[in-house]
């Protein structure tokens, strides 16, 4: 399908593809390459466990595709990120994002589709559960608006390295997406896409996680699942988080599924008709631009409806995209386009992409090992001569 977006939007959703290079590098390093498409790489994360993950093609029955015709159902896709044993280096890294979504991506932006070569992520495809470590909390994450499910990997390699298993999924027709056989969907300006739709997307996931606990599979195609991820699945322990819509959709899933028992928004607008109400269980606010100062729906939910433990932290010179990789791979194609550093301001904030990245891995992560594991967290009790560019917002 073929959409209108502005330039601005399509330039935000080429970012998602994965333009990156290694932590201890500046991020200038994506432009000085040999001639030609250079391959990028994403900061490591910083857990002892390597990383497996799968992708799922699911098919929910219960809601028709308005969009691909009569006798179709909506399909998601879906990625699984666990820890995984040592030999799963033996398996394929997976990229980023496959080859026909990226292309489509930049050409819309106006790039060469070979602009740059998509980065592989640090998960193995396939392999196996790491299961020493017996039953893992379950993460869920729900993307922004236009985006797609890549578009917190750090974040989520990271939970994954530290013994989560993170269950990360496209929102169809706000997403760019690539399913099994080739199909290729965008977002469609055209259909309205809610954060209630997001909301039905993940509590459908959630009962397709519980098939896979319970030994079923879930994979229209019933392609292969790792070795071990079913008995792995702690359904007692499941949180979620998301950024911007898919934040507002965190909140309504806790509006409307016990089963999530934490979670995390990341600079969400919080704005939904019907809107959010009361939460009794754990949930942070990550705030960047909207702030309980600038959004209302924000200081509605914070004054109003989060009635368990809350907790609204934001680092100074950040925006809207700062806790998610764009922080990290705006600047690098800032300087493969020659982007201005007014521009690239714009998109990015003052937040140093390299503190960006260790506040993405270490806030998330205190967050749930709090909630999910029950074990203290000094970083969310009062703020941290580590983190100086981080406040506790009363």
């Amino acid at each position: 399908m073929t959409i209108a977006l502005t330039r601005r939007h399509l330039l935000a959703a080429a970012l998602a593809t994965g333009v990156a290079v290694p932590l201890g590098a500046g991020p200038e390093r994506a432009a000085q390459a040999a001639p030609g498409p250079a391959r990028l790489t994403l900061p490591l994360p910083t857990g002892p466990h390597r990383i497996g993950t799968v992708s799922l093609h699911l098919v929910d029955k219960s809601r028709p595709d308005p969009v691909a015709g009569p006798g179709r159902h909506r399909e998601l896709m879906a990625s699984v990120w666990y820890p995984a044993t040592r030999d799963a280096r033996r398996h394929p890294i997976a990229p980023w994002l496959s080859d026909a979504p990226m292309c489509a991506l930049l050409v819309s932006a106006g790039f060469d589709a070979d602009v740059a070569t998509a980065p592989f992520t640090a998960g193995h495809l396939g392999a196996p559960v790491l299961r020493t470590l017996g039953r893992l909390p379950v993460i869920v994450y729900s993307h922004g608006n236009d985006s797609n499910r890549a578009e917190a990997t750090i974040v989520v390699q990271e939970l994954a390295s530290h013994g989560y298993v993170v269950v990360t999924v496209d929102h169809t027709y706000d997403a760019f997406v690539e399913f099994p056989d080739g199909r290729l969907t965008v977002p469609d300006n055209d259909m309205s896409f809610t954060p209630w739709d997001s909301t039905d997307d993940i509590r459908f996931v959630l009962d397709r996680i519980e098939d896979v606990a319970a030994g079923r599979n879930p994979d229209a195609e019933c392609r292969p699942l790792p070795v071990g991820l079913g008995a792995a699945l702690d359904l007692r322990r499941i949180g979620m988080f998301g950024w911007s819509k898919g934040a507002t959709a965190t909140a309504l899933v806790m509006n409307t599924d016990r089963r999530v028992r934490a979670g995390l928004s990341l600079d969400g607008p919080m704005q939904s008709n019907p809107p959010v109400t009361e939460i009794d269980r754990p949930f942070m606010l990550m705030t960047a631009e909207f702030t309980r100062a600038a959004e209302p729906s924000v200081d509605e939910i914070w004054s109003y409806y989060l009635h368990g433990w809350r907790l609204n932290v934001q680092a100074d010179g950040a925006a809207h995209r700062s806790y998610i990789d764009h922080q990290w791979l705006i600047p690098q194609l800032a300087t493969i386009t020659g982007m201005s550093d007014e521009e690239l301001a714009g998109w990015v904030g003052t937040l140093d992409p390299t503190r960006a990245v260790r506040i993405q891995q270490a806030y998330p992560l205190a967050f749930f090992d709090l909630h999910l594991r029950h074990k203290r967290q000094r970083l969310l009790e009062r703020p941290n001569p580590a983190f100086p560019e981080v406040r506790f917002i009363p």
